[in-house]
């Protein structure tokens, strides 16, 4: 232990009100020598971990050994660990969505960070929506700060070829639809999909979001991709616990110093270099919004036309995140977008973007994972924006995981009003669906019953997908999955539950998409429209309680992030 503790209030700090301090601190005292505590360690500045270990998340079950390393690097720099726990969110265990949850999540943490007495904190997070959940609430508690993500799964293996989930999942999903493979193959890949701890092994949104926390300068440089079950995950889970120590006190790296309007436009560049998960969008969208930065999906697209794809990854490549560590990693794609960035950004490592990119690689960068600018894996950013009658307000496309004919498209529309519905008739051999059509839900955005849940990548009619067909246009309120692929338009806003134009499409009709124009049109005159919109029914009235009824009241649509108008 260091024998020069950094300065911090430690357990004397944010005492419970009795209306008498020195009584409080005098019982808090008393209750903390209960748990063993020296006087010695109760002088020392406290570090809070919020740990988000769970049965019901199995991207943490490697976070028992994560958080030793992250006491041992507080107790080396001088603090003194508290762990705590907070809302877990397993992407897969949570129903209707983990997205619903995810603003409970932040509220949670924020409000544990306030409540305790923390000098500083790391957060562990990892499964899809924890990490945006605790950026989020790091920018409101405004506390020194440090992320630490799980990490990535390793591969596995079946019949020669690496799997990873959950690229491949939809991968064999999709054959198995088809009829390729049968029930006993499904099922023996099904136990070869995920074999490790940490999250999916692809750049879905895990992989995503813990590459823009890097960015953003909240989390260690290097840390984003290191695999969950490398040992350099516990040294770099150890140096987190000790950067947080040497936070406290200051006042120029406190999350609403580091995560600016330029941090975050470094982390849009970004995530349309890696092709990151579409659900980035919301999640950035919200984060920046608790940074009080306004995002424009206009700008986006400006960036997106200027930053080319150059990870060579799945779900739009052929390679996995343990891969890109050892490809150079984040570092490797900053460098290649040096001259596009604002290098005069902080990080809680004290030093500015540029700085760090300057700094020696640890890695030399594998070209075939971080492709050089001059040689893209596609020369436009993996994500687009698009407007237009059926989406006023903005959709998004991953253009980078669509079959590119596909990209500039009309089509017929074959609508589903429901998860419901869609479930029921998808596979229906008498549906009347050629591959040239539209799929369109209905009644998956934030306000539905639904919730927003990653159901945009609409199954390929089995009677299609016998005949070989792989991608057909797709477009939803809903979100995607990160690990998913397709001709998939999502997030469409406003949504149809309260009555956006996605309300009104019917079987039938003819949609035009157009990437290029940044287009998306409902080739449905105003009069018809108008017609259609007096004909809607009313929403049905549903009696709801707690924070089903705080998120139902609040919730804001796509654009905003999802995130609540209170916060």
């Amino acid at each position: 232990m260091s024998d020069k503790p950094a300065k911090g209030r430690g357990i004397a700090g944010g005492l419970t009100n009795y209306g008498d301090p020195e009584f409080a601190a005098y019982l808090r005292r008393s209750f903390a020598r209960s748990m063993g505590y020296s006087d010695e360690a109760l002088a020392r500045p406290i570090v809070g971990i919020a740990n988000t270990y769970s049965g019901f998340n199995n991207c943490h079950r490697h976070f028992p050994e994560l958080l030793e390393a992250v006491k041992r690097g507080v107790l080396m720099a001088g603090g003194l660990p508290f762990e705590f726990p907070t809302i877990s969110l397993g992407e897969v265990f949570l129903n209707p969505t983990s997205l619903k949850f995810r603003n409970l999540m932040a509220m949670d943490t924020e409000e544990m960070i306030r409540a305790q007495p923390i000098d500083a904190v790391v957060l562990m997070g990892g499964c899809d929506k924890t990490v945006p959940a605790q950026l989020m609430a790091a920018l409101s508690a405004n506390v020194p700060t440090v992320q630490l993500v799980a990490g990535p799964m390793s591969t596995g293996r079946h019949r020669g070829e690496r799997l990873g989930a959950c690229t491949d999942c939809r991968r064999f999903w999709a054959r198995y639809r088809a009829g390729e493979i049968d029930g006993t193959e499904i099922e023996v890949v099904e136990g070869r999909l995920a074999t490790t701890a940490g999250t999916c092994a692809v750049m879905g949104t895990a992989s995503t979001m813990a590459c823009i926390a890097e960015t953003l300068g909240l989390a260690l440089p290097r840390s984003a991709a290191i695999p969950a079950v490398h040992a350099d995950r516990l040294r770099c889970a150890e140096e987190s616990g000790r950067r947080a120590v040497e936070l406290i006190g200051t006042q120029t790296l406190l999350p609403r110093q580091v995560v600016t309007e330029k941090a975050i436009e470094n982390a849009w560049r970004v995530l349309l270099a890696i092709s990151g998960s579409t659900n980035a969008v919301i999640h950035l969208t919200a984060i920046a919004r608790r940074a009080g930065v306004k995002v424009d999906l206009d700008r986006l697209n400006r960036l997106s036309d200027e930053t080319p794809v150059l990870v060579n990854l799945k779900p739009v490549g052929a390679n996995y995140m343990e891969d890109f560590f050892a490809g150079g990693g984040v570092p490797a794609v900053l460098r290649e977008l040096r001259d596009l960035l604002h290098l005069d950004a902080l990080s809680v490592t004290g030093k500015t973007l540029g700085e760090l990119i300057d700094a020696p690689l640890v890695d030399m960068v594998d070209r075939s994972i971080v492709r050089p600018r001059a040689e893209p894996v596609d020369p436009d950013g993996g994500l687009v924006a698009v407007f237009g009658t059926l989406a006023p307000r903005g959709a998004i496309v991953k253009r980078a995981a669509a079959e590119k004919r596909l990209l500039e498209h009309e089509g017929r529309a074959v609508v589903f009003s429901s998860l419901e519905d869609l479930a029921a008739r998808i596979d229906d051999p008498d549906l009347d669906v050629e591959p040239d059509d539209v799929l369109v839900l209905q009644n998956a955005g934030p306000r539905s019953n639904a919730a927003m849940p990653e159901a945009g990548y609409l199954p390929i009619p089995r009677k299609l997908a016998a005949r070989g067909v792989k991608d057909m246009v797709r477009i939803s309120d809903a979100r995607m999955s990160g690990t998913a692929y397709g001709a998939i338009v999502l997030h469409v806003a406003p949504e149809a539950a309260i009555g956006g134009p996605l309300a009104l499409v019917r079987n039938g009709d003819r949609i035009r998409l157009s990437v290029s124009k940044r287009r998306l049109d409902l080739l449905v005159d105003d009069a018809e429209q108008a017609t259609r919109r007096k004909a809607l029914p009313p929403v049905a009235e549903i009696v709801r309680r707690g924070y089903d009824k705080l998120y139902d009241t609040h919730v804001l649509q796509a654009d905003e992030g999802v995130d609540f108008d209170f916060c």
